[in-house]
This record gives structure tokens, sequence and C-alpha cells, in this order.
């Protein structure tokens, strides 16, 4: 079972642990028998073995990624990147509630027809409500002025100063709405798919949230992870970071005094299991999960290849900015 995470709150500690040169199968180094290598190769083939993927993971619309997906690059600053995690969002442009004729899906292998929701259903999906107000910045930025023409103060947290962190209230400022389409990473490739995108006015780039009515959206597959415990100094993969042609990173969950973090992968040609190795701390330590993103280079571009994680047999999803 999973470590629980204990650093909510709190940013996580990303150190990369390494990298593959390429053409490499972290599974596959040189070198003496490591048991914890082969403990890992032993339950990928397992995981790998048991993977029966729905019908619908070849033909229909099985999402591997966050509804709300960033389009371009957003500039975030701290707060801005605190606000979009959050869901904090205002809105100051009229929403669509007019239902949009039904959207198409374009997939590396062919295209699907979709029913969307609209404009206004979609942002109701986004928003997760404003932070607590804070000194200094009014809850309506054209709401009602002073007599010298500054904007009201509210009462309570925006009267005094406030030792409150101000990363927790800066709402994101909607201005205008249109229906378009975004890369979305799915069990079939990365595909277009329609989305209303959202203008932000304190980001460089919108942000989309899919526009795919729920009756048209397929759940991944419950993972069948092997009965068996997990092996002693093998540790599983959280997400998928980033996939840029055959270079893969991914995220594994490892104890903060863990050492000797090495990215282990067993590729196939229709899967690609994923996972890593710990040298485990024999002192005292914490029960704390930390974060690491390793990468390895596949011996082939990913594709639609699903990527599993070692320990539960679960496809990982791609892990949003």
């Amino acid at each position: 079972m999973r470590r629980t995470a204990a650093l909510l709150g709190l940013p996580l500690l990303m150190i990369v642990a390494g990298c593959a040169p390429a053409g490499s199968d972290p599974a596959d180094g040189p070198g003496d028998s490591d048991p914890r290598r082969d403990a890992f190769a032993q339950r990928a083939t397992e995981v790998a073995d048991a993977w029966r993927p729905p019908p619908a993971w070849k033909s229909g619309y099985v999402p591997l990624q966050d509804p709300t997906v960033l389009v371009g690059d957003p500039g975030f600053t701290e707060e801005t990147k605190v606000a979009f995690h959050s869901g904090w969002y205002r809105d100051q442009v009229a929403l669509p509630e007019a239902k949009p004729a039904d959207g198409t899906i374009r997939f590396p292998d062919g295209t699907l027809t979709v029913p969307l929701v609209d404009a206004a259903t979609a942002y109701g999906q986004l928003d997760r409500g404003e932070p607590a107000p804070c000194p200094g910045r009014p809850r309506d930025p054209a709401g009602p002025k002073l007599p010298g023409g500054g904007p009201t103060i509210e009462p309570g947290p925006d009267g005094p100063v406030s030792s409150a962190p101000q990363t927790a209230c800066v709402p994101l400022t909607v201005t205008a709405v249109k229906l378009g389409t975004a890369p979305v990473r799915t069990s079939r490739g990365e595909a277009q798919v329609p989305a209303w995108l959202f203008t932000v006015e304190e980001l460089a780039a919108p942000v989309a949230r899919l526009a795919v009515a729920p009756q048209a959206v397929t759940a991944p597959p419950e993972p069948a992870p092997p009965a068996r415990p997990a092996p002693e100094g093998v540790v599983g993969a959280q997400d998928v970071q980033s996939v840029d042609g055959a270079e893969l990173t991914w995220r594994l969950g490892v104890g903060s005094c863990d050492t000797g973090i090495t990215p282990l992968v067993q590729e196939r040609d229709d899967v690609v299991v994923v996972g890593g190795s710990v040298v485990t701390a024999t002192g005292v330590c914490n029960a704390m999960l930390k974060i690491e993103p390793v990468t390895a280079t596949l011996k082939a571009p990913l594709g639609g290849r699903p990527v599993l994680d070692v320990l539960t047999g679960a496809p990982l999803r791609l892990a949003t900015t």
C-alpha cells in the first residue's frame, strides 16, 4: 500500500533522480543482478500480463488527464499557480447556457462524435469558488467605490494588515470564453478534444475545460494488482509528468529518507510498466511521502500505449502542470 502524503499545503520536494541514456532500458542495466531490479521485472511482467482494457479503450473516449487543461504557457506567478490548482475563479463575462451542437474528438487513429456541455456548465465544473478576501483586494473589481474614487475595503480580513499568506487571496478573472479544442492524453494517444477556452486576465494562455458531456466519457479500468505484497525496495509511480516522443518522465512516491532512487521500466509493444527502486533507510525516519520525478528513454515512442504503475497495475494519468 502506498504511503500517504503528509505534505498537504506545502510544496512537494521535487528532485530529478536521474535520466537514462538514449535507447536504454533502466530495467536492463549492466552489472551484477540487483534483487530490487529482478523483483521489479517479475512484478512488471505480472502487471503487464494482467492488463485487460475494455473495448472503449480502443474505440471510445478514455481521458488520462484532468479535464482542466492549460493551452500554452500560462506564465504562472506563485499566486496564480496556487489559484489555478485551487480552482479560484471569478467571471466578468456572460457565460452562454445554450447547448452546443455535437463535437468531434480527433485521435491519431480516427474521430469520434460526442455530445457537449454548455459554457456555463463547464465554468461551474471549473470554478471551486473564490478564496477569502485579504488586504488590498476588493472581492468585486468593478464594485462600489469610496468617495475619493478608490475601491471599497471589505470588512474582516481586508481591514487591518493580516498575517495570512498572500497566495490565499488571488483569484483568476475570466474575461472571455469560446468553444475550441485542447490537446488531451487519452487511451488512444494525444487527441484534440472539444473544450471551452476561458481567457484569464492574469494568465498568458487560456484555461480549457473539456466540453465532452459525462455520458460520453469512459473511466479508466480498475487496476488488477498482483495479490502478493509489493517487493522490498520497489516503489510505485504516482503519475506521468511528461511524454516527449520516446522520452517518458514519471513521478515516484518514495520515503523521505530513501536513497539510491532509480527509474525502472518494462516496455512491451502494447504496454509500458514503470516504477523505481530505492535503498530504504534503516534508521529512524518520518513516514512522509516524497515525490521524485525520474526520466527514461523508451526504445520506441510511447504513442497510444498505456503506462501502468508496477505496484497497483493502474494506468497512470498525465499530471496537471
